[in-house]
């Protein structure tokens, strides 16, 4: 959840990912910013409180799994989570969580973790999982009580390892769509942020951050626009068969523009037409003075 462009250093951004789509729905972000009446700097833990409660605030009869990345496994943030009803899955580190990994070692010794492999042969990988549920976060917030997932990606050539936090209590029937669900949180660097910095959409400048609000504004405006890009993309069976013939969203961006400046177009649907089956160029009508 945490883009790395420099506009997005001011913003608390969020994506709604599907494993079984590529296209994700952008979600309205929150600026981290000072707030009125305030006397510190906002920082993003703020700013997350903030986003979630907005969030639980605008569609409230929908359940959420919130994955983000293991910056957000802490007892606070987890806490905020619990509080608006949401569900999670947080990647979590050895490194930064030394006391939870001792303590599913110290369950492994005594017989509580669970193993399972399941093997994908059309793929030609094995995914292994090592879990346990109801595991002390850290040591200074015993209270708050984890259920731990460990995945290994084992393909021909190579081994990839995955560890998350949830509070979905984990089992042999439910840790594989678990472990899509984790990995799916790679969409909002992938799809999102990767394709806001590289394919046109310019989030990386940032405009000399403006006097006020100037950053987050065209921030905002980009993320906008990304949105109805993304609607089409998982809506628009047209804007999808014209990006797979041009190859690149960068080169349709361009194909667009070139369209908009030279004619006269009724509809998006004619200018997507136009795009996928081409259409004749006629000479240009010059505009002189006779008199």
């Amino acid at each position: 959840m945490f883009p790395r462009a420099k506009l997005a250093r001011y913003l608390r951004c969020a994506a709604l990912s599907h494993p079984d789509f590529r296209a994700v729905i952008p979600l309205m972000p929150e600026p981290i910013i000072k707030q009125d009446g305030t006397e510190k700097n906002d920082c993003e833990r703020n700013a997350a409180k903030r986003f979630i409660a907005k969030l639980r605030q605008d569609p409230p009869h929908l359940k959420f799994i919130i994955t983000e990345e293991s910056l957000s496994s802490n007892a606070p943030h987890i806490e905020t989570l619990h509080d608006h009803g949401c569900h999670y899955l947080l990647g979590v580190k050895e490194g930064d969580h030394t006391y939870l990994f001792k303590q599913v070692q110290a369950a492994e010794e005594a017989g509580r973790v669970t193993s399972y492999d399941r093997h994908d042969r059309a793929a030609g990988v094995v995914h292994r999982f090592r879990f346990v549920n109801d595991m002390p976060l850290n040591e200074s917030r015993a209270d708050i009580r984890v259920h731990v997932i460990d995945y290994w990606e084992v393909g021909p050539d190579k081994i990839q390892h995955f560890s998350w936090v949830t509070d979905i209590r984990v089992s042999r029937r439910n840790v594989y769509l678990l472990m899509r669900a984790g990995r799916a949180r790679w969409k909002i660097e992938h799809e999102t942020f990767n394709t806001l910095k590289n394919q046109g959409y310019n989030f990386e400048h940032n405009y000399g951050h403006g006097e006020q609000n100037l950053s987050v504004v065209l921030a905002t405006m980009m993320l906008l626009a990304f949105l109805v890009d993304q609607t089409q993309q998982l809506c628009c069976a047209l804007f999808r068969a014209v990006w797979t013939k041009l190859g690149s969203k960068r080169l349709l961006w361009e194909r667009l523009r070139a369209l908009f400046y030279d004619y006269r177009l009724e509809s998006m649907g004619e200018l997507l037409e136009a795009l996928f089956y081409g259409f004749e160029k006629p000479r240009p009508i010059l505009i002189t003075d006779t008199s």
